[in-house]
């Protein structure tokens, strides 16, 4: 990615993380899992080409409301908000824009890297095999939201100091399930909730297209998560247990207070205690943050790590609410969509809306209306 769209200095964007995995071979080709074999099949028959399946001659208005509302900027109403003119507020939504999708492209090279790390560590043959094909499909993720960046919005920033820490902790753990644990199930999980509140409500046909395929990808991913680290942690002994719940508290909190974007609002001159602050009590907001979470906790709680601990800190963010959600009907309508969006492609159209399929999303977005309103 060229150095001339980078909000901040680039040499904050790159760093080296020291660890040692252990590489796991496996000859036992004999003994694989019928549905993991599966999802190994769909990996390879769904692979897709970004510079084919989507249409990248789409111009994108930066300014228009339709390309990101005012209220979807984390500082809309407050008074830092409200002392910008027009052009201000215009280049806040701008750069909150690039941001968000800065995130979501950095996320992808963890997930590219951790991806990889998998196929050395995972002592499954059919988990070696899945993974191979996931590796593709990151590769291809952070192509796309790089050339997202590049050529439409045209303005980067460097990764959030929340994610990078998660993905620091994720990477320097030699023990292969903690990768699964912090990519598949927790980086991951909140990435397909953001994804997909783009997807469901942008007016913007560009960016619903790229999260509508990535999120199918995405979901085949956590899929994968789920079915190798339920079957680990069947057998796995109280106190590892523990450990792992512990991280997936900590995570969750790193998670949530990566959409404070401080960087951002430091890059403007603002205040960012004031900023923050508000951020972290406006209603909209808040239920946004909460609404992240609607795909990582009915996962945590699928793979046994719901012990009081993790458990207590979810009722502590307001997050509870979703535990009984269905991980694979979500993963089915992640499907269904993409594979409607290419139907209307096909027809010279675009996919305006996808309220015929209920998700997850529509009872979100109810509550972060809500939160507008009052906010």
């Amino acid at each position: 990615m060229s150095t001339r769209h980078y909000a901040l200095p680039v040499e904050s964007t790159q760093w080296v993380v020291p660890g040692m995995a252990n590489a796991s071979f496996n000859w036992e080709y004999d003994e694989a899992r019928d549905r993991m074999l599966a999802l190994y099949e769909k990996g390879k028959t769904k692979q897709w080409n970004t510079n084919e399946r989507i249409d990248w001659s789409m111009d994108i208005d930066i300014e228009s409301q339709a390309f990101m509302p005012d209220y979807y900027v984390p500082i809309f109403g407050s008074p830092m908000w409200e002392a910008l003119d027009r052009a201000g507020k215009d280049k806040v939504r701008h750069h909150y824009a690039s941001w968000l999708t800065s995130q979501f492209l950095h996320g992808e090279q963890g997930a590219l890297i951790c991806a990889a790390r998998t196929v050395e560590t995972v002592p499954d043959i059919d988990a070696k095999f899945y993974g191979a094909t996931q590796v593709m499909d990151e590769a291809r993720h952070v192509e796309t939201y790089s050339r997202y960046l590049q050529d439409k919005l045209e303005l980067a920033y460097p990764i959030n100091p929340h994610l990078k820490e998660l993905l620091n902790q994720t990477l320097t753990d030699s023990r292969w399930d903690m990768t699964y644990l912090g990519m598949q199930i927790m980086i991951e999980g909140v990435a397909l909730a953001a994804f997909s509140m783009i997807r469901d409500f942008t007016e913007e046909p560009l960016a619903k297209a790229i999260n509508a395929y990535v999120m199918q990808d995405e979901a085949r991913h956590v899929a994968f998560g789920l079915l190798a680290l339920k079957d680990a942690y069947a057998d796995m002994d109280s106190a590892e247990l523990e450990e792992r719940e512990e991280f997936v508290v900590e995570a969750s909190y790193l998670l949530r207070d990566r959409f404070l974007a401080e960087e951002l609002w430091e890059h403007f001159g603002m205040d960012v205690e004031q900023c923050v602050s508000y951020v972290d009590r406006h209603q909209m907001m808040s239920e946004f943050r909460k609404a992240l979470f609607s795909r990582v906790v009915p996962n945590v709680k699928k793979i046994g790590l719901w012990g009081p601990k993790v458990r207590n800190a979810f009722v502590d963010m307001g997050v509870m609410q979703f535990e009984d959600l269905d991980p694979d009907e979500s993963f089915q309508r992640d499907e269904q969509i993409a594979e409607e969006f290419d139907r209307l492609v096909a027809q010279g159209r675009h996919l305006q809306s996808t309220g015929t399929f209920a998700s997850d999303a529509e009872q979100v977005a109810e509550t972060i209306a809500v939160g507008a309103e009052e906010g």
